[in-house]
C-alpha cells in the first residue's frame, strides 16, 4: 500500500481528535493511501513527547517552520488556535504540501484571500474541517435535499448551543481574545452553522446580526497569574474578554430562502447543541447533534392519520454514508467518528484528483459571512455578502 507522511501542528483537544483519526481509519476503511503519523508539533517538548508517545507518532519537533520545510512529509494538519493558521497554511502550501485544516478558517478576509489563492497556486488538496458535514444522519438529509424530497426549501433555522463559559470564574483563555481567535462564539460555533447551511441551502445573500458579551473581565489563566491583595483576601488578575459571548444573525439565501442563526456559550444545560431544521414545500428535516445518529423528517403528502415527524435511525450499512465500515445496524456511532470520514475523503481525494469539500474557498465564503454578521452587529445595518467580498 501506498503511504503518505502526516505532521500534526497543535497538540490539545484537536490534535487528539485528529491523531486518532489517522491512527485508526486504515483499520476500519479501505484506502489506497495509507497516512503515516510522522511528526508531532508542539510548543512545549515534554508534553509533545507524551502526546507522540500516547498516539503513536514517530517523532517530535517544536518548531512548525521545521516540519513544513521536510522533504518527507506529504500532509499538515493544522490544529492549532486560529490566529496561528494563516502562516502555517501559508507556508504549507508553498511547501507542496496538502493541507487538513481546523475551522474557524481564519481571522481576517485577507488572511482567508491569501490562504486560498496560496492553496490553488500550489495545487494542493486542501481541506477545512468541519466535521459535521460527515455525520451519516447529516448526509441523509442532503440527499433528501438534491433529490428533492422535501421539495424547494423556504426556512432554515441553525442554532449551536453550549454552556461553558457561564462561570464568571472561567479562566480568559485563547478563545476570549480577539487577537488569538477573531470572533467569540459568532466565529466558534457560528462557522459551523453557517458551513451547514451553506452545504445543504446554498450561498448567502444578506445578513443582519447582533452580538453582545455577557462576562467582560475573567480572571488570567495559568498558576503564573498574578494576584492583589484585597481588604483581607486576594484576587486574581483578571483580563478583559475580547470577543462575543452570544450571536444572533438573521439571513436571506442566494436562492430565496431565508434564515436564522443562533450561537452562544451562555446556554446552560446545552453541552454540544448543534442543531437544524429545513422546511421546505414537500417536508421537513429536523437534526440534533446530540443525537447525532437520528434524523426526524417529516412529508406533507404521508396520510392524514400517519403525520408527524418520524426519527430515521441512520445506521443502516449500504443505505447511509459511510456506515457499512462500522458496526451492525442499530450499533450507533459517535463524535470521532465524524473525523475518520474526513480522513477517507481527503486521503481519496489525494489519491483520485479533484476537490474535497469544504476545501478553502468554502472556508473563505464562510469568513466573509462572518464579517458580514460582525459589521452588521457593529453598525445596526443589513450587509449584502457582495459587499464584503
Amino acid at each position: 500500500m501506498k503511504t503518505m507522511n502526516v505532521a500534526i501542528i497543535g497538540t490539545k483537544f484537536m490534535g487528539k481528535a485528529h491523531s486518532n483519526a489517522w491512527l485508526n481509519t486504515p483499520r476500519f476503511f479501505d484506502m489506497g493511501i495509507k497516512p503515516v503519523l510522522k511528526v508531532a508539533c508542539g510548543r512545549n517538548e515534554a508534553e509533545t513527547q507524551a502526546f507522540a508517545d500516547t498516539w503513536g507518532w514517530e517523532e517530535i519537533e517544536t518548531d512548525w517552520r521545521k516540519v513544513v520545510a521536510r522533504d518527507d512529509i506529504d500532509i499538515v494538519d493544522i490544529s492549532v488556535p486560529t490566529h496561528l493558521h494563516r502562516d502555517i497554511a501559508v507556508a504549507a502550501a508553498e511547501a507542496g504540501k496538502h493541507i487538513f485544516c481546523e475551522k474557524p478558517f481564519a481571522m481576517t478576509l485577507q488572511e482567508a484571500q491569501e490562504m486560498y489563492a496560496a492553496a490553488e497556486k500550489a495545487g494542493v488538496v486542501h481541506y477545512v474541517n468541519h466535521n459535521y458535514r460527515r455525520c451519516p444522519a447529516v448526509r441523509l438529509a442532503k440527499r433528501m435535499i438534491d433529490d428533492g424530497t422535501i421539495g424547494r426549501i423556504f426556512h432554515w433555522r441553525g442554532t449551536y448551543l453550549q454552556d461553558w463559559i457561564v462561570d464568571p470564574d472561567f479562566p480568559l483563555t485563547w478563545h476570549l481574545r480577539e487577537e488569538t481567535s477573531g470572533f467569540g462564539a459568532h466565529g466558534d460555533l457560528g462557522t459551523h452553522s453557517i458551513d451547514m447551511a451553506r452545504f445543504l441551502v446554498g450561498d448567502f445573500k444578506s445578513v443582519s446580526a447582533m452580538m453582545t458579551t455577557f462576562i467582560k473581565e475573567r480572571p488570567l489563566p495559568g498558576e503564573g497569574a498574578a494576584t492583589f491583595s484585597a481588604g483581607s483576601g486576594e484576587s486574581t488578575e483578571m483580563g478583559t474578554v475580547t470577543v462575543d459571548d452570544a450571536s444572533f444573525m438573521i439571513a436571506e439565501f442566494e436562492n430565496g430562502a431565508l434564515g436564522s442563526i443562533e450561537v452562544s456559550r451562555f446556554a446552560p444545560g446545552r453541552k454540544n447543541y448543534n442543531y437544524f431544521e429545513i422546511y421546505g414545500s414537500k417536508g421537513s428535516i429536523i437534526f440534533n447533534l446530540e443525537r447525532m445518529n437520528e434524523l426526524q423528517l417529516f412529508l406533507r403528502d404521508d396520510p392524514a392519520y400517519a403525520q408527524g415527524f418520524r426519527t430515521i435511525l441512520v445506521t443502516e450499512g449500504g443505505e447511509h454514508d459511510y456506515i457499512a465500515n462500522w458496526w451492525p445496524p442499530g450499533h450507533i456511532i459517535g463524535y470521532e467518528h465524524e473525523f475518520h470520514h474526513a480522513v477517507v475523503d481527503f486521503m481519496a481525494t489525494i489519491e483520485t484528483g479533484g476537490d474535497i469539500a469544504p476545501n478553502f474557498y468554502d472556508g473563505l465564503k464562510e469568513i466573509e459571512v462572518l464579517h458580514a454578521g460582525a459589521l452588521s452587529a457593529e453598525t445596526g445595518q443589513r450587509i449584502n455578502i457582495s459587499d464584503i467580498a
